[in-house]
């Protein structure tokens, strides 16, 4: 069984001390597929180098995140698009619009993510989008940069039925983790109505861990935790959910 964990900090200060042994347990549980995105600059090298230590488990994203869009952001996504010109990533992210922490940025992350999403289209790469308390900002974007070129993935949808549908005709995958598994997530009401093939795993860790480690660092091999809750969703063996979203995941990242 294969798990795929489309959306991980591998590079997180919060795994300085472990993080080959939580990479180990991951992989123990048969999540051998990382998909690490970007921040911002700072974490590039460490990101490269956690690449050449996992050939074949681990790969690379580039972007800019929306919270570290500040004033030097165009000096951030010059890094970014030399980046891209230099070697082969498998996605821009993450990248979009987060209002819960700075909404005084909203006019420059607005700025980011379209120029970014652009970029995906030149490179013809998927992207990875990041929406905290945003969603009318983050589709009012996609609807202009709309396109048979835009694909990407919706990472840790934690929406209504209507704005996961709404994600879904952008032709966004829905990046299920920790969330689907909380008492008040809300997103396990409805998301059986949806079909399996929109659908991809990931855990974002160091953040968001499922329950029963809902509060405590997450894990990428807390990935088969959220398997095993779309098993109980969807009524199928947990073996099938794992193969059909690596399935999904291979259509976007193209490996």
């Amino acid at each position: 069984m294969t798990l795929t964990d489309t959306h991980t900090h591998l590079y997180s200060e919060e795994f300085d001390q472990d993080r080959d042994e939580m990479i180990a347990r991951a992989i123990a549980a048969g999540v051998t597929r990382f998909f690490v995105p970007s921040i911002d600059s700072t974490y590039t090298e460490k990101m490269y180098a956690l690449e050449k230590a996992y050939p074949g488990h681990i790969y690379l994203m580039m972007g800019l995140h929306p919270c570290y869009v500040k004033e030097n952001y165009k000096e951030e996504l010059a890094h970014v698009e030399a980046a891209l010109a230099q070697r082969e990533f498998k996605a821009i992210g993450e990248i979009g619009i987060d209002l819960y922490w700075d909404k005084t940025t909203l006019e420059i992350q607005k700025i980011a993510f379209r120029y970014q999403i652009q970029l995906a289209k030149k490179y013809k790469l998927p992207i990875n989008i990041h929406c905290r308390e945003a969603f009318d900002e983050i589709f009012e974007v996609l609807e202009l940069e709309k396109s048979d070129e835009l694909f990407g993935i919706f990472h840790c949808f934690s929406g209504t039925y209507e704005q996961a549908l709404q994600a879904i005709s952008y032709n966004m995958k829905l990046g299920i983790g920790g969330v689907v598994t909380f008492k008040n997530g809300k997103i396990d009401q409805f998301l059986n109505q949806i079909d399996l093939k929109h659908l991809v795993l990931e855990t974002d860790s160091p953040y968001l861990a499922p329950v029963p480690y809902r509060g405590k660092r997450n894990e990428s091999g807390y990935t088969r935790l959220v398997a095993e809750k779309l098993a109980e969703l969807y009524q199928l063996p947990v073996a099938e959910i794992a193969r059909i979203t690596t399935e999904n995941s291979k259509a976007i990242f193209g490996i």
